[in-house]
């Protein structure tokens, strides 16, 4: 299985302070703590032995003992000894995200999201005024969140009334909201819209009014076992482009011929899709679906039509 970065920075971090707490422990046994194989594991040590402060001789680095008889010692930890803690700074950035999707309907755990923000809170104010701290409003009508909110909880069909992109473009739906997505602080609802028969992503913001409908047929089930799947962008990653599965959850697959990450995007929408792949500006390109594939391809013409001297 192929690793993102992040999870293994998390995990790396995480190591050293455990490895401490549980000196003596074999490396196939921290490997099961953290889930993952003793090859796995050994990497990672062999990566913290060459790490360490700004200087890198032999009295900065990690000094850890494993190699003679998979027994594990930590030495010298440097700075990693306890787990680490967040600046102000960052606290600041987790609770804003925190109290977003507290504000988000139809999302599973509210009560937990609510009790680490109220912790997290407590701990800013002592570094920061509570001045300073943020109010968040996330521009969703409140009857148009609980509406989703009640559908999803009682797996009602909802009559929308949506706005397209340039907001002149007003279409009636009825759809069965499936799942919320919150990214870059926009919240999305993916849900089966009986119009297109498929799968389809609406940014909440966007919905003009929503009330219960009864569902003129039956929907497709979106789960593991079979039906319809969510819709994923698959993406090909160079490596300069791999934070791509890390910013936006995406799950690697594999590499292809050329040693490029194949990555599987949630799709929020196309014309998002499209966007990031642009963005990406050659250091990713769309495998999948066709849809997006002639999307990005489309895009990139047209703003190459825009100019006066075009390229190609």
């Amino acid at each position: 299985m192929i690793e993102t970065a992040g999870a293994r920075l998390t995990r790396l971090l995480a190591l050293v302070p455990w490895l401490i707490a549980h000196d003596g422990v074999t490396i196939e046994e921290a490997a099961a703590h953290f889930g993952v194989s003793a090859g796995d594991l050994e990497r990672d040590l062999w990566l913290l032995v060459v790490s360490g402060l700004p200087g890198y001789g032999p009295d900065q680095l990690v000094d850890i003992d494993f190699w003679d008889d998979g027994v594990i010692h930590v030495r010298d930890p440097q700075t990693l000894d306890r787990p680490m803690r967040l600046t102000p700074d960052e606290a600041l950035v987790l609770l804003v995200s925190l109290r977003m999707l507290a504000q988000v309907p139809g999302l599973g755990g509210r009560e937990h999201i609510l009790s680490a923000a109220t912790k997290l809170e407590a701990a800013v104010v002592e570094a920061l005024p509570e001045s300073a701290l943020p109010t968040i409003d996330v521009a969703v009508d409140p009857s148009v969140a609980e509406s989703v909110e009640r559908s999803m909880e009682e797996g009602i069909g909802l009559r929308i009334r949506y706005a397209g992109a340039a907001r002149d473009d007003v279409t009636e739906r009825v759809i069965r909201p499936h799942a919320i997505r919150a990214v870059d602080g926009l919240v999305y609802l993916e849900a089966w819209c009986s119009s297109a028969q498929a799968l389809r992503t609406f940014r909440l913001d966007r919905i003009i009014q929503a009330e219960p409908a009864e569902l003129l047929e039956e929907t497709p089930e979106t789960t593991a076992e079979g039906g319809q799947t969510p819709a994923v962008a698959r993406l090909a990653l160079e490596p300069e482009a791999r934070w791509v599965a890390d910013v936006h959850d995406g799950r690697p697959v594999g590499e292809d011929e050329h040693g490029r990450l194949l990555v599987d995007v949630p799709m929020l929408s196309l014309e998002w899709a499209a966007r990031l792949v642009l963005s990406l500006r050659g250091t990713g390109t769309a495998e999948s679906p066709p849809d997006l594939v002639t999307a990005v391809r489309e895009t990139a013409l047209a703003a190459n039509r825009a100019y006066p001297d075009r390229v190609g």
